[in-house]
């Protein structure tokens, strides 16, 4: 079953988002015309993510965002964030990424919910990640004049590289230490 091998290493590689065992099964039926099994698929997952965790590869491939994408190694995290640090124009402002965390931990949540939380305008920061595409719209809140609801996207979990918003470190998992500005006094 090689050639299914190179079939879903083609999937994988041209999605542009993890791609999930059920929706290359969907495809890979559509194609062959005929039930491509869902353990023949994720069977020849497990070989490509042994495959690909040897030394002979830069990447590897990764269960991300409840699907699966190719990721560059850890080893080549300086030469790959010189590059990005000289391309990206794409970072995230301390208020983007204030309003992000908020919208993150308290979702779903309105702009004014956030803003309240901030205490300042987050006009902006809201408009900016939702054209990055971290956030998305949700719904409408029954709430008086209806405002928007807003959530993290798929695209959020990808850029954290996280498969679930429950992957996100929780409030006590910080020490004390990590919360307090100075020092100490006995």
């Amino acid at each position: 079953m090689d050639f299914l091998h190179r079939h879903i290493e083609a999937l994988i590689f041209c999605a542009p988002e993890p791609l999930s065992s059920s929706e290359m099964v969907k495809c890979l039926s559509e194609m062959f015309e005929a039930e491509v099994p869902l353990d023949h698929v994720e069977s020849a997952i497990y070989d490509l993510r042994k495959k690909y965790n040897q030394d002979d590869f830069a990447f590897s491939l990764e269960q991300i965002s409840g699907g699966y994408q190719f990721l560059t190694k850890p080893a080549y995290q300086t030469s790959i964030s010189i590059l990005l640090k000289q391309q990206s124009q794409k970072r995230l402002s301390t208020a983007q990424l204030e309003t992000l965390s908020i919208i993150a931990y308290k979702q779903p949540i309105t702009k004014g919910e956030v803003e309240q939380i901030r205490g300042v305008n987050c006009d902006y920061s809201v408009q900016k990640l939702l054209e990055k595409e971290l956030i998305e719209i949700q719904g409408k809140s029954e709430g008086v004049g209806k405002p928007l609801i807003y959530g993290t996207s798929k695209k959020f979990m990808e850029y954290f590289g996280i498969n679930s918003i429950q992957d996100l470190p929780h409030p006590k998992d910080f020490t004390q230490a990590d919360n307090q500005i100075g020092e100490e006094r006995e």
